[in-house]
């Protein structure tokens, strides 16, 4: 009965981008078993088409900072005082708070926001079925203490910070991006972990924080005004080429915030090992066209050596005013003394180097912006909707909706000692986050207080990692290599390198993690060209026509650039693309999991939870039942069902 049913599963049919309703798409197009021809010989097994390093869930992935279980009575009591304060604002204002959600919908909603993906049957069954009172507090736990968390909590950054592979062609990127996931994994404290990137010096697989400092490689403007934007939320880009038109800060602050990191190198220089008279990149690069037939030096070669002339380090060096400064505070061309945009640099940095100055600033608890702008990033994360909106944009013409909030949460933040994990429980404890969610639009100009957080649709990353959720018993068969990965096919001395050295060294690159061979490495993992991985480990950005950029994920190229906007391509992948087929193949989760029960209600019941993470209403067990009926076999109509149920409202969005 089971290899029938898998048979059956096979033949689905992949609807075509018409834009018809979706149970009547399933029908046109359905396979009315009773009219094929009967085989004369029993059907061979169907071949699984699935990769069986997908397959089999692993025993581990990565150790997690857990939270701590021991500080959750004090957080909890943080997060009712956070109510006492959102309450406050709604009955000035005339409002109350939504009623809160019920379990199937905070189920769903925590698993979104914190592992960044819809849960299993399994998962969603012990969940629901629990009569632990205290279950949702030992869920939100759980998660934020799970490799998931660490996943989702990535791709968050990874849009903020606008990590990718190759920021430009030369720089190796790949052990910056894997220290801000291990930065999550071990929860480092946030004032620590930005202190870090805005100070590291060295290659970056010897410091992989120096990746922060390269993101914005031979352009130091830019620099300041994108670091003061993530961490301060306060926009000064304008005030580069004049004075800013619509907030207080002027061409000349911008300068003088600009002169602390002007000492900052990217490149080795005259003086570093092997750096004589000539730079030893490349001398090696030239020497090695002597080599190769007609000049052609291979690709991975020129990557590797390249790549070692990049190493970050800070040196005695002034700001002058550009050539056409045109304000009566100082004259073109002239040095800028060195100065921060509000308050003090710390007393304990007085003495420090410029660039130390800067960040001791930046990250002083002190600096109420620096404490304002992760609360609001965080509150917007969970919430939809930022306490300031735009989140990056603190000035007058964008208040605070709720400032008392704001500094509560920011005080708890200082007290925890910068714990995100511990910021981020107090807003998941609190009731305000358990409420029913609003459907609130950012547009409308309307203030918004807060009763419950918003509805959103999810992310590109939360779509594909929910889908493979449904289709994966492994959704991460493979994690991105680091510094200690890297390091023993990159690392050359220059000062002791010769061409049969970096010959031999580079063809090891070339065979293990150089472009090609990599990407025919993870292709191993793949379905009809797709990479059946998590978001976080996939090459980013992704090629233009990847499920992932289909569904907003930004190019990687401006801060927090990704889209929500719905567009006929991303239908079309819901319809019709490979990572709605896979599902749907023998061997792959869902399938495995329906397969293996026997009654049809249970059936019904088990590909609810799966998808929507709830069991169905009993119109939508009428809806199920009809659309059986209308099926020669019933497992057919159970493929329609789940392909049915991924394409609603109600598995796109947030509630």
């Amino acid at each position: 009965m089971r290899s029938q049913l898998t048979i059956l599963f096979s033949m689905i049919p992949r609807p075509f981008g018409v834009f018809l309703s979706l149970f009547a798409v399933a029908m046109v197009l359905c396979v009315d078993a009773s009219a094929q021809k009967p085989n004369k010989k029993p059907p061979a097994p169907p071949k699984i088409k699935l990769p069986e390093s997908v397959r089999t869930r692993p025993s581990h992935l990565m150790d997690v900072q857990p939270a701590s279980r021991e500080r959750r009575t004090e957080l909890e009591l943080a997060a009712a005082g956070l109510d006492d304060l959102i309450e406050k604002k709604l009955a000035e204002k005339d409002q109350s708070p939504n009623f809160f959600v019920e379990d199937e919908v905070f189920l769903r909603r925590i698993y979104l926001d914190v592992a960044g993906r819809i849960p299993t049957l399994s998962e969603a069954q012990t969940f629901l079925d629990s009569k632990d009172p205290d279950k949702r507090a030992e869920l939100i736990d759980a998660l934020l203490s799970s490799p998931d968390y660490v996943s989702h909590t990535y791709n968050y950054w990874a849009e903020t910070l606008r990590l990718c592979e190759r920021p430009q062609p030369n720089i190796v990127a790949d052990p910056f991006l894997a220290y801000v996931k291990d930065a999550i994994r071990t929860n480092k404290p946030y004032d620590e972990w930005v202190y870090e990137m805005l100070t590291a010096d060295g290659k970056v697989w010897e410091n992989p924080a120096v990746g922060f400092q390269l993101r914005d490689d031979g352009m130091p403007l830019p620099y300041i005004d994108n670091t003061v934007r993530v961490f301060l939320g306060t926009q000064i880009g304008c005030a580069q080429c004049h004075d800013h038109p619509f907030d207080q800060w002027s061409q000349y602050q911008f300068y003088q915030l600009a002169a602390l990191t002007t000492g900052t190198r990217t490149r080795i220089k005259r003086g570093d090992p092997g750096f004589e008279k000539s730079n030893p990149a490349n001398d090696m690069i030239n020497e090695a066209r002597n080599h190769y037939p007609n000049g052609r030096v291979p690709g991975a070669f020129q990557r590797m050596i390249r790549a070692n002339s990049y190493s970050v380090s800070e040196v005695e060096a002034s700001l002058r005013l550009p050539h056409d400064y045109a304000y009566d505070d100082a004259k073109p061309k002239s040095v800028v003394e060195p100065a921060v945009l509000w308050g003090e640099i710390p007393t304990k940095a007085k003495d420090a180097s410029p660039r130390h100055q800067f960040a001791a600033w930046l990250t002083s608890p002190d600096n109420k912006q620096f404490n304002n702008m992760i609360v609001n990033r965080l509150w917007k994360r969970f919430m939809g909707v930022g306490m300031v909106e735009p989140i990056d944009d603190f000035r007058d013409e964008n208040p605070c909706v709720n400032k008392e909030a704001m500094e509560y949460l920011g005080k708890e933040l200082i007290r925890s000692g910068y714990d995100l994990k511990d910021l981020t429980r107090i807003i998941l404890y609190s009731q305000t986050y358990q409420r029913v969610a609003s459907d609130y639009d950012v547009t409308s100009g309307e203030p918004y207080y807060f009763p419950g957080p918003t509805i959103r649709r999810m992310t590109a990353e939360q779509v594909w990692d929910s889908m493979l959720t449904l289709a994966v018993r492994n959704p991460m068969p493979f994690q991105r290599p680091g510094a200690k990965e890297l390091t023993p096919y990159l690392d050359v001395n220059f000062a002791s390198l010769t061409f049969d050295q970096a010959k031999k060294q580079s063809e090891e690159f070339a065979s293990t993690y150089f472009m090609g061979t990599y990407q025919r490495e993870l292709n191993k993992h793949a379905y009809q060209g797709n990479v059946l991985c998590r978001a976080s480990e996939l090459p980013s950005p992704q090629r233009a026509d990847h499920f992932l950029r289909q569904f907003g994920q930004s190019d990687r190229e401006s801060i927090d650039g990704s889209e929500q906007a719905a567009t006929v391509p991303q239908i079309l992948a819901m319809f019709n693309g490979p990572i709605t087929h896979v599902m749907l193949e023998q061997g792959s989760a869902i399938v495995d999991d329906v397969l293996a029960i026997d009654n049809t209600r249970d059936r019904i019941d088990a590909i609810f939870l799966s998808v929507l993470a709830r069991r169905p209403a009993t119109k939508d067990r009428l809806v199920a039942a009809k659309e059986l009926s209308k099926t020669a076999n019933d497992n057919v109509g159970y493929g329609n069902i789940i392909w049915a149920l991924l394409n609603t409202r109600e598995f796109l969005f947030i509630q």
